[in-house]
């Protein structure tokens, strides 16, 4: 298959990341030839593979966001990111920091470093595709995000940003999310943190 026809192909299916077997469905080749085409184009920098079996156009380059909710799904954004994303804590977050059912887990993909936290089933809401660098990604709503960060802190995960604001967060959303993680004791840590700040 021709370059210029698979990039026609894959721009037109509108995948900005695409798995090796959407890829062989879209191209309509077997598994052996999908492989070698992924190759080649991956080698040649036509391709970039972000993990096994996961890639992505150089020409179309998806954002870090919309790789983060691709990379290990299902996954959301949350956690120290998406404080920084709504202003909660004032410093710049490198690392792309997700919520996933699954184990928690670090990957890196181009220059990317990602971290997923692996939260209970009850407790994976919250989170709506948002529109981020011309991209729709999942994200958590802010009080979402400050529920999921607070709680790996009173699990004692992680240290709480003593710059953190709660300023404009709505104490009932965020009281509701808290207790979707099924732990009284992280309720009552939750309302005593909320009277001290």
């Amino acid at each position: 298959m021709k370059l210029i026809e698979m990039q026609k192909k894959l721009l037109q299916s509108g995948l900005k990341i695409f798995s090796t077997l959407e890829f062989r469905r879209l191209m309509g080749v077997s598994r052996s030839s999908a492989q070698q085409l992924l190759e080649r184009y991956t080698k040649s920098g036509v391709l970039a593979r972000l993990k096994g079996g996961l890639y992505a156009i150089i020409t179309n380059y998806p954002s870090n966001y919309l790789i983060a909710n691709k990379l290990y799904e299902p996954s959301y954004i949350s956690f120290e990111k998406a404080l920084s994303y709504y202003n909660l804590i004032p410093e710049a977050v490198y690392s792309i920091t997700s919520a996933t059912t699954r184990t928690t887990r670090e990957f890196t993909a181009g220059q990317q470093h990602f971290i997923y936290h692996k939260l209970k089933k009850p407790a994976f809401t919250g989170y709506a595709l948002t529109a981020i660098s011309g991209e729709n990604a999942l994200f958590a709503e802010k009080e979402k995000a400050l529920a999921d960060y607070l709680y790996l802190i009173f699990l004692g995960k992680k240290k709480l940003n003593e710059r953190l604001k709660t300023r404009g967060i709505n104490t009932a959303k965020l009281i509701s999310f808290a207790s979707l993680f099924g732990r009284p004791k992280y309720l009552e840590w939750i309302r005593c943190f909320l009277k001290n700040k």
